[in-house]
């Protein structure tokens, strides 16, 4: 396949049709639109600014923002420059910032929209130039939209090839300090492209942009645009998520275990499951009520729908298929530029695993069923960190870190992290993923962790949903019934001792989840561990309660 950067497929959008509208942005509930010429100009623009700074080819510059149309164009912008991009999370804390400006050494950053503004002010020096999108947000040294009408468009931009450093691209840090992918328009590409085709994404094809632009998944959508000239939509803020996703009207949509779990909540809170299930199971009545949830939902138009960056239990890819939701799980990280393996087109016989790997990738197992992974997709090396590099991979395969099974269809199935797994007391190895999915067919649990490294059984930290009363007494009853049924299935070793239910939930915010919304598991062991080590005397226990014994 012939790979074409992301400077290129501007341009034949460009020529293609210049003021066909790409990005649609909302402000103050007004949508603000940008053609493919105004997204050219402006990213010639900010191009020009930069190369006037005297930055030479090559340096890193930041971007810090949540997703917004800016943030696009700034990307352009500095592959127009010849510099290379370093995308940090807008919920990133002030240790993490600071870590990535002085790793990468950032010669500048443009800043937009941000919960937490100050995280990002304590974090960065006063000499570093900051460059402020057209939102709120922290004071920085000048203006993006300033930088617009004080210069002039870039005429001859960096002539860039497919082999160029694309992005550095900083981890989430679920298990330390965040280390930077190295990752060429080759391997975005391979990616984007591959995508496109087995979705069969034209110029007509609407998508929402709101999972953040610093992650793989999200960055990936954007070389897809790229590519296939499609309109992206942007989100103004969560209280406007759903607004925005009904104007918005995607013909795709992505998005993680974690968010699907709170779709399925905010449904369930306005109709009980049993009352749902009846009217879902009445002929042409039951089709009726699922367009209609599709509708509320703003989904009605998608053709496609996907759920990466974590696991997600069997029973709520089940409980969408109800509403004519086939949700494909798929899996990829960042150090293979995204999607990697993904069960699509949608099969009901392979839900439940991540399905086939994409023809930019071949894959196989370890002898200790660890997922290893080479191809036009992966990338070379860590940024400025060999030793990393040289620990991950074996006679030119990435050693991916994750334990999988593959079935005679060659559809890989997810059983955790070689690192999650645990040792009991018994000296019995325990993965905890494939327990939690048993778990979550509990539509009342929202998060869960097994926990069990040297105890005598493992116990399941979860959080109810945010509709769960938590001391109901039906929904006691349905957790033991739900913790009877799963530890039926268990081997002696594996068996939970007691469900404990946490009193808060885990959040981004309180450093429990990544900025992916992936769980923290070592976190959150370290923050429970001391409750969970006392005498739990019932199967079903309260932090509340824990604490006053």
């Amino acid at each position: 396949m012939e790979y074409f950067t992301p400077l290129q497929n501007l341009q034949k959008n460009v020529s293609l049709h210049p003021n066909k509208i790409f990005l649609h942005q909302p402000v103050n509930r007004q949508w603000q639109e940008y053609s493919w010429a105004d997204v050219d100009h402006q990213a010639r623009c900010i191009a020009s600014a930069l190369k006037i700074q005297g930055f030479e080819v090559g340096a890193k510059i930041g971007i810090l923002s949540k997703n917004c149309a800016h943030w696009l164009i700034a990307d352009l912008a500095i592959m127009m420059a010849g510099m290379i991009s370093v995308p940090i999370y807008p919920t990133a804390k002030r240790t993490n910032i600071s870590h990535i400006i002085k790793h990468a050494d950032l010669k500048a950053i443009f800043i937009g929209k941000l919960d937490n503004p100050e995280e990002a002010q304590v974090a960065i020096n006063a000499d570093l130039l900051t460059i402020g999108f057209p939102y709120p947000a922290p004071p920085t040294t000048v203006q993006f939209s300033n930088w617009l009408t004080e210069f002039a468009p870039l005429v001859k931009t960096h002539q860039i090839t497919i082999d160029d450093i694309a992005t550095i691209a900083y981890t989430s840090g679920s298990t330390g300090c965040p280390k930077g992918v190295v990752l060429s328009h080759k391997n975005m590409a391979s990616v984007a492209q591959n995508l496109v085709e087995l979705y069969k994404v034209s110029s007509d094809f609407r998508s929402i942009s709101y999972l953040p632009l610093a992650h793989i998944v999200e960055r990936s959508n954007e070389h897809v645009a790229l590519y296939a000239g499609l309109e992206v939509f942007f989100v103004e803020s969560l209280d406007t998520f759903i607004d925005d996703l009904q104007y918005a009207q995607p013909t795709g949509f992505i998005s993680v275990p974690r968010l699907w779990t709170i779709f399925q909540g905010n449904v369930l809170n306005k109709i009980s499951q049993n009352k749902l299930a009846l009217l879902l199971s009445i002929p042409l009545v039951g089709d009726w009520f699922a367009k209609k949830i599709r509708k509320a939902l703003g989904l009605d138009n998608a053709q496609w729908f996907v759920s990466g960056t974590a696991p997600i239990a069997l029973s709520l890819l089940r409980w969408y298929e109800k509403l004519n939701i086939p949700i494909s799980e798929g899996w990829g990280m960042t150090e293979t530029s995204g999607a990697s393996c993904l069960n699509y087109p949608y099969s009901t016989l392979s839900s439940g695993t991540i399905g086939k790997p994409l023809s930019c990738v071949e894959m196989t197992l370890s002898e200790e069923g660890e997922i290893l992974i080479c191809g036009d997709a992966v990338f070379n090396e860590y940024y400025l960190d060999p030793q990393s590099t040289d620990a991950s991979f074996a006679n030119g395969w990435f050693r991916t870190g994750d334990c999988a099974v593959v079935n005679e269809q060659g559809e890989y199935t997810i059983i955790g992290r070689i690192k999650d797994k645990f040792k009991t007391s018994k000296g019995k190895y325990v993965a905890p993923v494939p327990i939690e999915s048993l778990l979550c067919t509990n539509i009342d649990i929202e998060q869960v962790c097994l926990i069990g490294s040297g105890m005598k059984q493992p116990i399941a930290l979860i959080v109810l949903t945010a509709m769960a009363n938590k001391r109901d007494i039906e929904i006691v009853k349905r957790l033991k019934s739900t913790l009877s049924k799963v530890n039926a299935e268990l081997e002696s070793h594996q068996k939970i001792d007691c469900l404990f239910i946490c009193k808060d939930a885990w959040s981004v915010e309180n450093n429990l989840l990544t900025p992916s919304m992936k769980i923290k598991r070592n976190v959150i062991e370290q923050k429970y561990i001391e409750l969970t080590t006392k005498e739990l005397s019932a199967i079903v226990m309260y932090e509340e309660d824990v604490l006053k014994l």
